[in-house]
Formats: C-alpha cells, structure tokens, sequence
C-alpha cells in the first residue's frame, strides 16, 4: 500500500476554485473521482491525518499513487464532469449504481409499414412511439398481451414477418386471433396502423373513452340479440379493465414524476423509484449499493441523480417532478443539469405534506424491506468471497492479496478450431467485460502446451505495450483538453494478482515459460488439474491439495468452469462458421457479397437444405442456374453430409454473421 505523503501535492500548487480530483493507482487506472467547491481544502482533506480518515476514505488514499485535479468555470461544470468520468473509469471506490439493463418501454414501431408493438430497451429510435417506462419487465410484457386481445398489432420480428409473407401462413398469434395477420393480407397496411394508433391512444391515457365505447357496442349487440359477439366484447372490456387495474390511480392525472427514497446503514444502502406517469405507477425499480466512499445524505442523492439520469439523457424520459428524500447537495446545479437534458423546466424537491409525501413514505418502505432483504441473502456471501480469498493466497503461500485473478483454458476437437479463453474475477466476482477469446494458428495449435505458451505471450506482451500508455503517478493539475489525460489505460494494462491454468505441470511451465520470456516475474501462475482438482505451483514436484469442503478451491473451480463455457461457446462458434462456409465456397460463382445474402436471407442451414430452387431466386443476385447449384450442393449425402454434424448454425439475419 502506497503511502499518502509520497504524492501529496504541495498545498500552495493547489487552486482554490471549483474543480474534479482523480485519484489514479500505481498502474494509472483511476480509482476515486470527486468535486469540490474549493480544490484546496477538499485534498488538503485527504492527507491532513490520514490516520483519522473513516475506514473506506483510509483505503482509498493508500491504494492511491497520485492525485490530480481539473479546474472547472463553475460548481455545474464540476457536476457535469465528474458524472462524465464516473461513467468512463468506473471508479472502485466510488458509489456506482450499476445494473445491467436499461429501462423497459412499451414501443410502437409507427415508421414500419406494419407497426410493431414490443417490449424495448435501450437508446430512443425515430419513428418510435414509447410508453413507460415499465419495471419489471414481466409487467409490460403481462399488460401488452391482455391489450393484443382488443388491438390485435403485429408483434413479431422482421424475420418472422418475412418467411410468413413468403410461405401465406401466419405465426401462432395469427392462429388465436392475438395477430390481424397484416402479413397474410386479413388486414389492409391502413386498417392496421389504425389499429397500432388505437393503442397508442389508449396507452396515452384515452383508456376510459374506449371502454365506454366497448360498452356501447355491447350494449347493441344485446339489443339485437347477437349474445355471442356481446360475449365477446365483455371479454374485452374486462382485459382493458385488468390493464387499468394494474396500473391504478395513485395522484392526479396530469402528474408525471419520479419518486426516490433511500434506506442506508454504514455498508450499503438500498434505492427505491417509482415512476408515475398520467398519476399511474407505471413501475417501480431499485438498487443496492456499496457505500464505498464517505458521503452525507445530500451527496448521496446527488450522486444517485446524476447516474439515473445521466444513463438515460433523453428528454422524453424525464419528468416534470423530481421527488427525492433530502435536498441534494448543490440543489440548484443539479436542477439546471436535470433541465438542460429534459429541455424543460424539472421540479427538484421534498414533498413534505399531501398525497406525494405518502406515497414517499410507501416508497421508503419498499426501500427498508430491499435492503433488509439484501442483508439477508448475501451476508454469507461477502464473508464467504473474502474467506476464499485469503484461503486460497495462505494456501498458494502468495505475498500479495488477490484482488485479480485471470483463468485460461484451450479448447479444440483433435487439433482443428484451436482456441482459448480469459475470463477476470475481480474481488472474487466475474467481470465480463474484461473477458478475451483467442483463436490460436499455426505452430502454436500442434498441442496444448504450445496453444497455451502463445495466449499468455499474446495476453502479456500486450500487458507491456499498454503500460507505456500508463501516466507516471505524479500529482498535479491536468488539462481536460489533453488527450493523454483524458485516455484511460487499456484493460491489459492492469496485470492479474494469480494467473490460473487449466492443466497440470505442463502448462503451467508453459505459462511461467511465457512470462519469463517476456522478462515478466512477478505474476504468480498455479494450475488447476481436473484429476483430483490439485493445484501445481512452478517447479514443485508435488501438488497443493485443498480440502473438497474448501471455499478457495470451490472459488478456483467456479473460475475454471466459466473459463471453460467461454473457451467452448467461441469454438462452437468458429466449428459452425467454418463448416457452414466451406459448403458454400464449394459453389462455383459465389462470392462472399452473394454468400453473405444467401446467409442472411434463410438464416440456417437447415432452411437452405429445405428450399426448393425458386426459393434461392427470391435472394438479390442469384440466378436459375445459381440457384441449381446452390441446391445441389446443400443435397446431403447417403450419410448426412453437407456439414450436418447434428447442430445447426444459426445466422444473425440482420447482420449475416454465423451464431452459436
């Protein structure tokens, strides 16, 4: 651990104005970034005692190598980059409400000549009608199947639409009456966006007018004694009725606000929103975080704000009220913020009496009943992760605490397809976006010693060209312009604490053997034999044997596991795209421009084998005399050739790229 007087920054090099601070580790990657009115006092803060800093702060100052700072024109600026850099670096010590998917939205596809109703997530697309958003997801999908019952819209993919448009026969949908068929020609293109308008309209809030009006309609068909029509609209008036059931008035309708609420202990605390659009909770969505680093409930919500809100920068997706739990910090930046991404006026405040002030204290409860829940479930796991930690560096008999460890595995069938993998466990949790897959050629594919020599070459040469894009850690002021020092570091830069092998002594000689070469020693490599689950260090004759209960060696077993699927889903991958493409390059005249359009049109081989030659004239560029070649080739054999290994590939049409 680093000593904080080694990089403390003179206090008369400081400015005293409004700024962003990094706190960057030996390795250059940025670990705390943080604002401050006066960059002076704020630093001078970290370094004053550091022995009397709170637990996490103390931490952070030791992990720390250097510290630098960007002066800013205003506190808004200071807000508006510290938000920028969270979101880049993804700072350890930081609190980041993270998650792993974005915000569900009912969306209406009006720019489509058949309109398509469906569940999305994700970045605003033109032409585009969204209703929400929606949490969880089950609700929307719930709420858009009773609604298909009244506003029977198309629902299916591009795909989907295409080979019944092709073959004149619906989907299941169409069959049970969820579908007007648009693509078999039951409904003209006007009467179904008619349809698609209708439930925008009634999404939009215009609900009760088409329930009155199903009510009339019934009301005739009992007058003219047609009871099984009038069966059939109280049917329907009873499923739009649901829908509004499930999405009951709670405010005025005119209202359209978020409301926060937070519940916290010293480790963590638990966020709760519930989003009301038209006075209807339309969803409800929650976070538990790590409190890694010392903030005061105005910080806090500040912070919350500026990644809720900065994921989702789009002006339709704000609302006209903001309610949260206490006043955040620099109250009036952040409304300004909040106004400059909705491009209206936003209402930032506490509700302290009325219907809002309720439903606050509804969403706090949720908030407490979250975290006691959290609590529960992964008070074993933290302990159990620091636990398998520190058992599995005692039993290595390493120096230093494993904070990263990196798994490689090689996966081939008999020395065709060579390829392996690198998954990354951080703190003892998966991180996926480190993942790396090889594909290994040539010399390096004769055996699996060679195959893993040329991955840890290949991962580790790249660990020393990307060091030099590493900053010296020395403190100071930075230019936000420098594009050296807005660049973060490379993933390779950042070497593991153990490298892990699946394999016994030869691979992991080959591996030490790799990173010797490379003048690397000070990496730690240990090898994980299937046998009997032993570990082989270097040079030791005999292996490390850990008990079956052992939480070090579930841990090693879990990371060998997942290195293995990684290895096994991208040789799959290769195995089918090469099958699959060497049919086809046995075709006289097609070349990759038509293959990639015969790909994308059928999607797989099975629908290839099973098309008849007009079929392949549907496809731009092919021909009556392509397209008997095409058949002829794809014809299997009296064995089942043509490529047919009893799996078939799938093909992503909308990019023409083989699937696993």
């Amino acid at each position: 651990m680093a000593d904080p007087s080694s990089y403390r920054p003179r206090a008369g090099e400081i400015p005293t104005g409004p700024g962003v601070y990094r706190f960057r580790d030996q390795h250059g990657r940025v670990i705390y970034v943080g604002k401050a009115k006066n960059l002076r006092a704020r630093l001078n803060s970290y370094f004053a005692n550091p022995a009397a800093l709170l637990a996490k702060t103390h931490a952070m100052v030791h992990t720390a190598a250097s510290v630098e700072w960007t002066v800013v024109g205003s506190e808004l600026e200071a807000l508006q980059l510290e938000y920028t850099w969270i979101k880049e670096f993804a700072p350890r010590f930081n609190i980041v409400f993270r998650d792993d998917k974005s915000y569900p939205y009912l969306a209406v596809t009006l720019g489509e000549k058949f309109p398509r109703a469906q569940v999305m997530r994700g970045d605003r697309r033109k032409d585009v009608k969204y209703f929400g958003p929606f949490y969880p997801a089950r609700a929307i999908r719930e709420t858009l199947d009773t609604l298909l019952r009244v506003f029977p819209v198309r629902t299916c993919s591009a795909g989907v639409l295409r080979r019944a448009q092709q073959s004149g026969r619906p989907c299941l949908l169409g069959y049970i009456d969820k579908c007007s068929a648009p693509c078999v020609g039951r409904i003209s293109p006007e009467d179904h966006r008619k349809l698609a308008d209708e439930l925008c309209q009634f999404m939009g809030g215009e609900g009760t007018r088409f329930i009155r009006q199903l009510e009339r309609e019934m009301a005739e068909a009992v007058a003219e004694l047609e009871y099984e029509k009038a069966a059939r609209l109280r049917d329907d008036i009873a499923a739009l009725r649901r829908v509004f059931e499930r999405n009951a008035v709670v405010l005025a309708e005119d209202t359209e606000a978020d409301i926060f609420a937070v519940a916290e202990d010293d480790l963590e605390a638990a966020v709760q929103v519930f989003h009301v659009r038209n006075g209807r909770i339309r969803g409800q969505r929650g976070w538990v975080v790590d409190k890694v680093e010392d903030t005061t409930p105005g910080e806090f919500v500040e912070h919350m704000l500026q990644q809720v809100y900065g994921e989702n920068a789009d002006s339709d997706r704000l609302p006209r009220e903001v309610l949260v739990p206490v006043e955040p910090e620099n109250a009036e930046q952040v409304a300004a913020w909040l106004r400059g991404l909705r491009g209206a006026a936003v209402s930032l405040r506490v509700p302290r009496r009325g219907e809002k002030a309720a439903l606050m204290g509804t969403v706090k409860d949720n908030a407490e009943q979250a975290l006691r829940l959290h609590k529960s479930r992964r008070a074993g796991d933290i302990s159990t992760r620091s636990s398998a930690l520190q058992e599995l560096q005692e039993a290595l008999g390493l120096p230093v605490p494993l904070l990263r460890i990196e798994c490689y595995d090689i996966s081939h069938v008999q020395g065709t397809n060579v390829v392996a993998s690198m998954v990354v466990v951080e703190d003892g949790l998966p991180k996926k976006s480190d993942y790396r897959k090889f594909a290994v050629t040539g010399d390096a594919a004769r055996d699996d010693t060679s195959a893993m020599y040329d991955v840890i070459s290949r991962r580790f040469r790249r660990y020393l060209e990307d060091q030099t894009q590493v900053a010296p850690a020395i403190s100071g002021q930075v230019d936000i312009s420098d594009e050296s020092a807005k660049a973060a570091p490379r993933k390779f830069a950042y070497p593991p604490s153990l490298v892990v092998v699946d394999g016994g002594p030869p691979q992991v000689a080959a591996a030490v053997k790799a990173l010797e070469d490379l003048g690397i020693d000070d990496i730690y490599v240990v090898g994980l034999a299937k046998r009997l689950e032993e570990l082989w260090l270097p040079d030791d004759e005999f292996p490390v044997v850990l008990p079956r209960a052992s939480h070090g060696l579930y841990l090693l077993q879990r990371i060998r596991d997942e290195a293995h699927r990684f290895a096994i889903s991208f040789h799959r991958q290769k195995r089918s795209s090469s099958m699959t493409v060497s049919i086809l390059d046995d075709v006289p005249g097609l070349g990759p421009a038509k293959r990639q359009a015969v790909l994308k049109h059928f999607g797989s081989l099975k629908r290839m084998r099973a098309a008849a030659e007009e079929d392949f004239l549907a496809v731009s560029g092919i021909g009556p005399a392509m397209a008997r070649q095409l058949v002829a080739a794809l014809a299997p054999g009296p064995s089942g050739e043509a490529g047919d290994d009893g799996a078939e590939p799938a093909v992503n049409t909308a990019t023409g790229e083989l699937l696993d």
